[in-house]
């Protein structure tokens, strides 16, 4: 199966599709932290090129239910949530039969946007890790991802990180059980 891994600087996920036998490429504006197939670009420059299966990250600094509250209040964030809620909107009608994308809870502005909320919630304890972080699938001929190994200890670790120059990016990675569970289900 060819899979495209869309806003995905991390590799997590295409090197699960790729452990289990998939051509799997990654796709970001920054470079790859993982060597391996990436396109460093634009995701529309490569969309066409005939994926089975496209799961993306898009960005959700602007969406996230969680930062709401400064929508109005910060110059330009109103406007970058609208720009924000278009994209992920353009990624769901992306021209692939299988598409996932992955965000946290949105605010009802986003959902207004992009027309729906999302298929399922999974959390990272739900397929080995023992952290919690509300993840958000929106599902286009996909099933919903089956929990693969439950753990009983259970810490809010994301939401506790210090401020740090890499802050952002590591509170965007993807767990590598829920990596797996995609690569094994979905593939």
């Amino acid at each position: 199966m060819k899979v495209l891994v869309a806003c995905e600087f991390s590799g997590v996920v295409r090197d699960a599709f790729i452990a289990k036998g998939h051509y799997a490429m990654s796709c970001d504006i920054l470079p790859t932290e993982r060597p391996g197939p990436h396109h460093e670009g634009d995701i529309f420059d490569v969309l066409d090129d005939g994926w089975d299966l496209m799961v993306a990250h898009p960005p959700c600094t602007f969406l996230s239910n969680s930062g709401v509250r400064w929508l109005k209040s910060q110059n330009g964030r109103w406007r970058n949530m609208v720009d924000g809620a278009h994209f992920f909107k353009d990624m769901m009608m992306a021209p692939i039969d299988r598409i996932a994308i992955e965000n946290p809870i949105m605010h009802k502005y986003a959902v207004d946007i992009i027309g729906r909320r999302q298929d399922q919630v999974v959390q990272p304890w739900m397929f080995g890790h023992g952290e919690t972080k509300a993840t958000c699938l929106w599902l286009k001929n996909l099933p919903k991802l089956t929990p693969t190994d439950v753990v009983k200890g259970r810490e809010g670790r994301i939401w506790k990180m210090p401020p740090s120059a890499d802050r952002q990016k590591l509170r965007s990675m993807t767990y590598t059980g829920i990596a797996n569970a995609m690569a094994e289900q979905w593939g």
